[in-house]
């Protein structure tokens, strides 16, 4: 059957996240395995070209997974290469003006989030997208792993009958660097290099609250920096100029109230870096990135608060596992099959640059929210 190669401008991809699920986990395990299969039998097969600033990395890369094509010029790949579709994991503060060159090439693009600093940025390349023509889409991965995809399911077959509450709870410890080394990129805790718990996560809380229970109507956030200073990969100190942590109240269309605590200066006692628990008048659930536990009203215990008696119940052994009934892949490759199909078909992305800017319209309501200490209400979508 037919093969269709789409080559692939992957920038920025010598970055932990860029290298590991963009790269590795999707676009190279994609073409190892034949491509995205078609329902008449052919496929999509890719091909990555990796851009960024450092040869040596670039280089090294490109000889241990077969890559034929790399470069450190954009200007000159996005003039000379054939490429269709531009990707984009660079620091955020780098990425407007490279997807805008793409767009203007007529590249269907594929980005990272935040996709830019501001919501005045973010409606740049909303129009680019619209004037040029061309898929554009946002990474949404955690709207396509497995334990999201349980609690979509719940929803939608009406397991929580009416949906009071969600409750959320993000974070790890990230080492400052001088005890052991930071786990995360010094830049993530420098706001003038983009870095920030509120512009990286509001991001990807607006698209998981929007997606699974409703719009975002107002916010009230209180962002704060822990770690007041850190050491960077070279074991240089540095003042952490950004917020470290968020703790958020959001309003949702329907009534949803949504509480989201996220933190880089937390220690972990639940099951997963990120959980979110929904109550419902029906049952709650409790779902993780991989796993969802759910308790139906009907098996809902009756505990009794008695201070001067030590709890004797187990409450997490109440609760019930979602079974998968299916076979989860990478969220991350997921969602580059979903672009990849609908760049073949000509036909939108659900999650594109617009829902990108409905994120950056939470996060500076977030960061409004904090400055100002009041709530902000957002527009209508």
């Amino acid at each position: 059957m037919p093969e269709t190669t789409y080559r692939i401008l992957m920038n920025g991809v010598t970055g932990r996240m860029g290298y590991r699920q963009h790269l590795l986990r999707s676009i190279l395990a994609i073409r190892d395995d034949g491509g995205v299969p078609l329902p008449d039998g052919g496929r999509l097969q890719v091909e990555p070209v990796l851009v960024g600033r450092n040869a040596d990395k670039l280089a090294r890369m490109a000889d241990e997974h077969g890559i034929a094509d790399w470069s450190t010029d954009l200007d000159a790949v996005l003039a000379e290469d054939p490429a269709t579709i531009y990707f984009d994991a660079q620091l955020t503060t780098e990425r407007k003006k490279a997807i805008l060159k793409a767009a203007a090439t007529g590249r269907h693009v594929f980005t990272e989030k935040p996709i830019a600093e501001s919501v005045a940025e973010g409606e740049e390349l909303v129009a680019a997208a619209e004037k040029h023509g061309i898929v554009n889409g946002v990474v949404h991965d955690k709207l396509y792993l497995p334990g999201l995809i349980k609690l979509k399911r719940l929803i939608d077959g009406g397991f929580f009958g009416q949906i009071l509450s969600v409750r959320g709870e993000f974070g790890y410890w990230v080492f400052e660097g001088d005890y052991l080394p930071a786990q995360r990129p010094s830049w993530n805790y420098r706001a003038q290099d983009g870095g920030g718990m509120v512009l990286d996560m509001f991001c990807h809380w607006n698209y998981v609250l929007e997606n699974l229970f409703g719009a975002v109507e107002a916010v009230t956030a209180k962002a704060v920096t822990h770690i007041s200073e850190r050491w960077d990969e070279e074991g240089r100190r540095y003042e952490a100029t950004a917020d470290d942590a968020a703790y958020g109240i959001f309003e949702l269309a329907g009534g949803v109230i949504a509480q989201i605590n996220s933190s880089w200066a937390v220690r972990v006692d639940r099951k997963e870096l990120v959980e979110f628990q929904v109550d419902g008048t029906h049952g709650s659930a409790v779902a993780g990135l991989f796993g969802c536990r759910v308790q139906p009203r009907e098996l809902t215990p009756m505990p009794v608060w008695n201070p001067d008696v030590p709890t004797a119940e187990d409450f997490r052994a109440q609760w019930m596992e979602v079974p998968d009934n299916r076979t989860f892949g990478n969220g991350f490759r997921a969602q580059w099959e979903q672009f990849l199909l609908d760049v073949h078909h000509g036909r939108p992305h659900p999650y594109d640059f617009a829902a990108g800017v409905r994120g950056l319209r939470l996060v500076d309501a977030g960061l409004r929210s904090s400055a100002e200490g009041r709530r902000i209400e957002l527009p209508a979508r």
